[in-house]
């Protein structure tokens, strides 16, 4: 395999922390803030670090972890995932671009999902863990933490709420929803929302949720046997007779032609 898990696990403090390594570390360490807040040294320079920020350090880069007691009164609460890896893949990616010691990349459910996988892919016995999902699983969080760093530089440059409503909308387009949910999550009122979005996209919300329906329409009209119907309504569709005349204004055919066109591939078995 091009990448090697180490170590990965998940650590809450509850009561003051300190871990210092000053010779350097000896591979790329990853760790995800999701609870409270830490302070960590590294290269001269203090990082307070609360959650959802992202710490990356390389190979040789000192750290030192301190999670103190509250000014006031309280209960003392820090958690966080990290890991450890190496590997030709890692270094590769790391050579990419230039990523910031700490990131404010947020705790959306895909990134933990990734993390908790690799960590209970970790966890199994030796016998059961399956390496190569483990090296699929590690590249995937890479990127998916490229990605993240990426949306954080366009949230910057674009305004946060636009970009949330862009999200709701990737992840809400195959089901109903209405446009007044998209502005509440993203802290706007409705005309405030729909203004905005046409100004960075140069298209409504409507016409990108369209846009996802209907490629996620594409997908299942090549590569499932499901009737047009049933594909219709699992994109979010309000009806067929909708779906029918907004596949053909988009494509220039109906949804039965587009499917003649491109028949499903056939098995072949050995």
């Amino acid at each position: 395999m091009d990448t090697s898990l180490l170590l990965c696990d998940y650590s809450y403090h509850y009561k003051s922390f300190n871990h210092n390594l000053k010779s350097g570390l000896q591979n790329y360490l990853f760790r995800l803030q999701t609870e409270g807040s830490c302070e960590v040294i590294s290269g001269g320079k203090v990082y307070t670090l609360i959650g959802g920020d992202l710490l990356l350090l390389q190979p040789g880069d000192d750290y030192q972890l301190t999670v103190k007691d509250p000014p006031t009164k309280g209960r003392l609460s820090s958690g966080d995932y990290y890991l450890f890896c190496q590997g030709s893949w890692i270094d590769a990616w790391w050579k990419r671009q230039n990523r910031p010691v700490t990131n404010r990349i947020g705790t959306d459910a895909q990134l933990i999902s990734l993390w908790r996988n690799l960590l209970l892919e970790k966890r199994r016995d030796s016998l059961e863990a399956d390496e190569e999902l483990k090296d699929v699983l590690l590249r995937s969080l890479c990127l998916y933490i490229d990605r993240a760093i990426t949306e954080n530089i366009q949230t910057d440059r674009k305004g946060s709420a636009t970009l949330k409503l862009k999200r709701f909308i990737e992840e809400h387009a195959t089901v109903t929803f209405k446009l007044e949910e998209a502005a509440s999550y993203a802290g706007l009122s409705l005309s405030r929302a729909v203004r905005l979005f046409k100004e960075h996209y140069g298209k409504t919300m409507i016409q990108y949720a369209i846009e996802i329906r209907l490629k996620a329409a594409v997908e299942q009209i090549r590569y499932s046997e499901l009737t047009l119907e049933h594909i219709a309504e699992t994109c979010g569709f309000a009806s067929y007779s909708y779906f029918h005349r907004v596949f053909r204004t988009h494509f220039g055919i109906s949804p039965l032609e587009y499917r003649s066109l491109h028949p499903l591939p056939k098995l072949e078995y050995f």
